[in-house]
């Protein structure tokens, strides 16, 4: 079976000789597994998600069995490093570089009071010259040999507090400025047509997400998920299933987003990620008994614990427990690690993951 098959065959509901395989590293991995192959390093695209879409060429040697794409910065708006360091992208968003992550330090809307400080900030275009440009190369190299899913994370929420700050967009959701919704609005939009793109190149399963949980809960009550992000989420799903109705939608939240889950379904969600496995209530036999019936499982392996602190050969065992839990009607489990994997797991481990779902 080919790996598009194989993964086709995964997010369908058909059973797979082995549950399909994602894979995801941050940059300082990501050169460990380049020396490991005696590769030269290639530095990461300047994609909003960069470290799901880059380094195709590494991920075509492990053994996975899809590819990401996802909207890049465009031609005549490049992340770009000011003389003190800090790193402004296309939104206007600044980060600063702490050693292994970047953290936020400027949110362009953190004065934001009013729906007219919304609509006077320079929102990227969908449809800005470039921005699909290496999502058509991945395609054209490897969209014959591999599953496509085109990557739509921090879909509303996130990139809402992202240009606002964190503390300022949690308050102002709960008075209800009337920025709040335009915002949301605004950012909506904009994933709906990065994602009609995606499909129109043919990704098979669009990726949407956003954080909405903690280790032990969701970051709000069920009535705020409803006012302000059910009604965006159920838009997008409307029109990606309009574009193309075989196309699979996901959803990744980190964290513990047990209540959301029914709500999700109800919404028309098919492929729920990623599975945290340390995470209150995210038990695996409990997701698969309740939503086994109605959800794709994507991802369950523990990027905090089991992959850096365990030996190759519990991980293998923990990958076969996982899979007889998840897979265990042959289908229903796109398997991958709970987040992108960290600079403090070994290559030794990687490949101990990797050879034991090649031996499921």
């Amino acid at each position: 079976m080919t790996s598009k098959e194989r993964f086709l065959k995964t997010i369908n509901r058909e059973t797979p000789d082995r549950p399909a395989l994602y894979l995801s590293f941050v940059p300082q991995l990501a050169e460990k597994l380049y020396a490991h192959y005696d590769m030269p390093y290639q530095p990461a695209l300047d994609a909003f998600l960069s470290n799901h879409v880059s380094w195709t060429d590494l991920l075509d040697k492990m053994g996975v069995d899809c590819m990401c794409i996802a909207a890049s910065s465009p031609d005549n708006n490049k992340t770009r490093v000011e003389p003190d360091g800090l790193i402004v992208n296309e939104w206007r968003i600044g980060m600063r570089n702490h050693g292994l992550y970047d953290d936020f330090a400027v949110h362009p809307l953190a004065h934001a009071q009013s729906v007219e400080d919304i609509e006077n900030f320079p929102f990227p275009r969908a449809d800005a010259p470039g921005r699909f440009r290496d999502a058509e190369l991945t395609v054209a190299k490897y969209g014959e040999k591999y599953g496509i899913i085109g990557d739509l994370e921090c879909s509303i929420f996130e990139l809402a507090w992202y240009l606002t700050g964190l503390e300022k967009f949690l308050m102002d959701m709960m008075i209800e400025e009337p920025y709040v919704e335009v915002l949301l609005d605004k950012i909506t939009d904009y994933h709906i047509a990065v994602g009609k793109r995606l499909i129109e190149m043919g990704a098979e399963m669009i990726w949407c997400g956003d954080d909405y949980g903690t280790q032990r809960g969701p970051l709000f009550d069920l009535d705020t998920f409803d006012r302000l992000f059910a009604p965006r989420i159920a838009r997008m799903f409307s029109a990606f299933k309009e574009m193309n109705p075989n196309v699979k939608v996901a959803w990744h939240s980190c964290g513990s987003i047990l209540p959301l889950i029914p709500r999700f379904i109800e919404l028309g969600l098919d492929v729920l990620n990623p599975i945290q496995p340390l995470a209150d209530g995210m038990n695996p036999q409990y997701l698969k008994d309740n939503f086994g019936d109605k959800l794709i499982f994507f991802g369950g392996i523990c990027i905090q614990d089991l992959l850096p602190n365990s030996t190759p050969e519990q991980i293998k065992a923990e990958v076969r427990r996982r899979a007889d839990i998840l897979a265990n009607d042959g289908n229903g489990w796109l398997i991958a690690p709970a987040h992108n994997i960290q600079s403090d797991t070994s290559v030794e481990n990687i490949f101990a993951f990797i050879e034991a779902v090649h031996e499921l």
